[in-house]
């Protein structure tokens, strides 16, 4: 199998950066997409020219760190797949295939295919904890959960946090994984005690982090790798809301009632 390859180069955020063309035989349809710059990287290190850095680690759909856009979309032409599940097979031999960071303002870039998605971890961290106590656990089955509610909650923690959205989205919004992060706890009996703190506290970080806002394009749910609904951004925005009208000192007192 056969390609040429245009990939982007840019040695810091402060670089010009540039597209790079490369042709890359002798691949098989079963290498993953990184499996293939591996070759690339491989060719560049032979040459003596300088490898292209990206993101990996697991390399199985889970840390979400293979974050780049393939031919115009995130994590590439398949719905529902991260760029290391991204194989060969899905483009024809002899294909031209463009490489290139996520652009974002929130995202900078490092170096060619990183870009720094810490903002998302200071997002989180903005959600703090829930204040369970860490003593004997009560029996699972004392706690009852709808099977809609759990499956829900579940849907939402299966954000990898990649920043697909954020790339997909034409105003660079993070509202895909900011709701994903508030509602996998705020649809939950054990997050209920911060709910709207939490969600006040999150929102209000993802604006400070400098993303755009949420104009119902959905380009975000189309190209999530998980294909995380933008359902959960009506629920925090419903949240968000509550907690602008509810008094701080009433929020607990609200919890409990509810």
């Amino acid at each position: 199998m056969r390609i040429k390859i245009h990939v982007w180069r840019q040695k810091s955020a402060d670089d010009k950066g540039r597209m790079e063309s490369h042709d890359l035989d002798g691949l098989t349809p079963d290498m993953s997409f990184l499996e293939m710059l591996d070759c690339l990287n491989e060719k560049l290190t032979v040459e003596g020219a300088e490898p292209v850095a990206f993101d990996h680690d697991c390399r199985e759909g889970v840390c979400g760190s293979c974050s780049m856009v393939v031919n115009g979309e995130a994590h590439g032409p398949r719905r529902e797949t991260t760029t290391c599940q991204l194989y060969m097979r899905s483009f024809e031999d002899g294909a031209e295939i463009f490489v290139e960071p996520f652009r974002a303002a929130a995202f900078p870039i490092v170096r060619d295919l990183v870009v720094d998605r810490s903002a998302f971890d200071r997002i989180i961290q903005a959600g703090g904890y829930i204040s369970n106590h860490s003593g004997p656990k009560p029996e699972p089955n004392s706690i009852p959960i709808e099977p809609i509610v759990q499956e829900a909650a579940l849907d939402a923690a299966s954000c990898i946090g990649c920043g697909a959205c954020v790339a997909a989205c034409p105003n660079g919004s993070a509202m895909l994984f900011t709701s994903a992060k508030v509602s996998h706890l705020g649809l939950m009996p054990q997050g209920q005690t911060e709910r709207y703190d939490r969600v006040e506290s999150m929102v209000n970080q993802m604006e400070e982090e400098g993303f755009g806002s949420c104009r119902n394009y959905a380009e975000c749910e189309a190209q999530c790798p998980k294909g995380i609904s933008i359902a959960f951004i009506g629920r925090m925005n419903a949240d968000y809301l509550k907690s602008q009208l509810v008094q701080p000192d009433d929020r607990r007192g609200k919890m409990h009632a509810q």
